[in-house]
């Protein structure tokens, strides 16, 4: 059957159409997105503008009808920590599902980083043994653990590359001083928050997915003449005070970095480097499968029950 999945995130409201029966690999069939930032729309009071709300309403219903076009039969919608953290989120879920008459839910990070592992294990199989799966989003990290297709530890993080570059990194360049309290900030966050059944993880496998990972991964290509399907923790701690000493318009020069995708790089690397770290990781791979293919991959598997 033909699948849409909605997703809501920090960064980008991105319509995935997929073609999927259980058992199967899903095949993407098309795809839509578009570059909002609802994080960059939260007032003083913490809740979504209504610029922020009358932008993504118009961005939900062009996704709907792009789904419509290509004759899908279900929209499996979600929205991640933008809508999870404004304190009218659950308004905007409200008037959303009842002005487009669909489900949108919103996912706790313990979710997104449930549904991520089981998109990272089904595509590289029990052979990859047992797994430690990181995600850096737009407004969260997530981080899950196990030997199973359900993870058995999980944590969530509000360390989102666009979320801590807003609160942040406001220079261009950016500054010593605000890099200096970007990397304070995050290594307080990592270690202090961490649990310790993910800290002894005693994984065989280091995998990362979200274009925050693959955009560093393609730089270590760049640069250093790295495999694209990994990010070397010794590249990534060369790559950053590179990006650092760079304007967002010199970033967005870079192979793989799009305009948008430049202002946020330098507090996603932070964020990477840091937890790598603090968890002993030398390398990572990269996956292409994350939470959209997770999402799907789960509501087939409730199909067959």
């Amino acid at each position: 059957m033909r699948l849409g999945v909605l997703d809501v995130g920090s960064n980008t409201v991105h319509l995935q159409v997929v073609d999927a029966h259980p058992g199967a690999r899903p095949s993407p069939a098309t795809n839509q997105k578009v570059e909002l930032r609802l994080h960059e729309y939260l007032n003083i009071s913490g809740e979504i503008a209504p610029e922020g709300v009358e932008l993504l309403e118009t961005a939900i219903a062009d996704a709907i009808s792009h789904a419509k076009e290509f004759k899908t039969e279900e929209i499996l919608a979600f929205a991640t920590s933008a809508i999870r953290d404004a304190k009218n989120g659950k308004e905007i879920l409200l008037q959303i599902n009842k002005k487009f008459d669909i489900d949108l839910q919103v996912l706790s990070g313990d979710d997104e980083a449930r549904m991520t592992f089981l998109a990272v294990r089904r595509w590289l199989g029990w052979s990859s043994g047992r797994l430690l799966v990181l995600d850096i989003g737009g407004g969260s990290l997530e981080i899950a653990v196990g030997d199973d297709e359900s993870a058995e530890a999980t944590v969530s993080l509000p360390l989102g590359a666009s979320r801590l570059t807003r609160e942040y990194l406001s220079s261009d360049p950016h500054t010593s001083k605000e890099i200096k309290s970007l990397e304070n900030y995050v290594i307080e966050a990592v270690k202090s928050s961490v649990p310790e059944d993910i800290m002894e993880h005693i994984a065989d496998h280091f995998v990362a997915t979200s274009k925050t990972f693959r955009t560093l991964a393609r730089l270590g290509e760049h640069w250093f003449d790295d495999n694209p399907k990994y990010l070397k923790i010794n590249s990534l701690t060369k790559m950053i005070p590179k990006l650092q000493a760079m304007s967002n318009k010199e970033r967005a020069e870079l192979p793989g970095v799009s305009q948008s995708r430049a202002r946020q790089i330098v507090a996603g690397a932070i964020v990477a480097r840091t937890t790598m770290e603090r968890l002993h990781i030398n390398e990572l791979e990269i996956c292409p499968w994350a939470l959209r293919e997770g999402i799907v991959l789960r509501w087939l598997d409730w199909m067959e029950r």
